[in-house]
């Protein structure tokens, strides 16, 4: 006999221990609130793979970079794919998803990124900087991240790694997005302090910008995050799209925006269940 509710295996590692947040917390809140409408269970990532097959979908949210488990992840996506399980966000996704090849591919378009390249030969491309950021192409959450001269930027310019000017920007602001609808912006003021966030009230041409990386994705259900930061021009440059599993910040919220995200998330899912049904 088939459940009446949705059954959902939300994927998290409560344990990660993130810099300046609490990912737990985040995690701990949602599924309170995803329980009026889903029969719901909690699992590490490296169990999702042995567990998936008993729910009607499955939904990845705070569990970590993925390097820390890259076999059971590679498992689980090939499972998911051999089995037809329906993944949230759908793993069709084409930026940190898959790695940051995006960054090469997008500046390579014209998009309005921090230019990228990935070879030696390449950093003439780049506008002229004393400082680089160099940085893996399966990295996330800043591991691995380096500040270099030049000199230090060509010799590790081999392939394998992304190389950017180092941007002395104003702030960091993120988009956050349900589907393609717009939920909320944050953003850092303080440089120093970037895990102190407040409201952002994007303009116009803010919400242009974010929808542009939104659009190019083309994931029809999921949380995806635009970040990006104001250069010194005055315009915004993507930073990153998170689109595997991104840290919504809910803390940083008021009740009725807090409240309308999960609204979004809710209908999102639902949406979800039975466009895949």
């Amino acid at each position: 006999m088939p459940s009446v509710r949705p059954r959902i295996l939300y994927v998290t590692d409560l344990a990660y221990p993130a810099r300046g947040r609490r990912y737990c917390d985040e995690d701990i809140f949602l599924t309170s609130r995803l329980r009026d409408d889903f029969d719901l269970a909690l699992c590490h990532p490296r169990d999702a793979a042995a567990l998936m097959g008993a729910f009607d979908a499955v939904v990845v949210r705070n569990s970590g970079p993925v390097l820390a488990y890259q076999e059971a992840y590679d498992e689980f996506r090939r499972r998911a794919a051999a089995d037809g399980t329906r993944v949230y966000n759908p793993l069709t996704g084409k930026a940190d998803m898959a790695g940051k090849q995006y960054l090469l591919d997008l500046t390579a378009a014209g998009y309005p990124v921090i230019p990228t390249v990935d070879r030696a030969e390449d950093l003439g491309l780049l506008p002229r900087s004393d400082r680089y950021v160099v940085k893996p192409k399966r990295g996330a959450d800043s591991i691995g991240l380096r500040i270099v001269s030049a000199e230090d930027a060509r010799a590790s310019a081999d392939g394998d790694v992304l190389v950017q000017p180092c941007v002395d920007f104003a702030y960091e602001v993120s988009f956050c997005f349900v589907d393609h609808d717009f939920q909320y912006a944050l953003y850092a003021p303080h440089t120093d302090r970037r895990w102190q966030l407040e409201p952002y009230e994007p303009t116009d041409a803010d919400l242009e910008f974010a929808r542009r990386f939104i659009d190019w994705n083309g994931i029809a259900h999921g949380i995806q995050r635009v970040d990006a930061c104001r250069a010194p021009g005055g315009e915004l440059l993507l930073v990153e799209l998170e689109d595997l599993n991104p840290y919504l910040s809910l803390d940083a919220l008021d009740d009725t925006r807090r409240d309308g995200f999960v609204a979004a998330l809710k209908a999102s899912l639902h949406g979800f269940l039975a466009a895949e049904a």
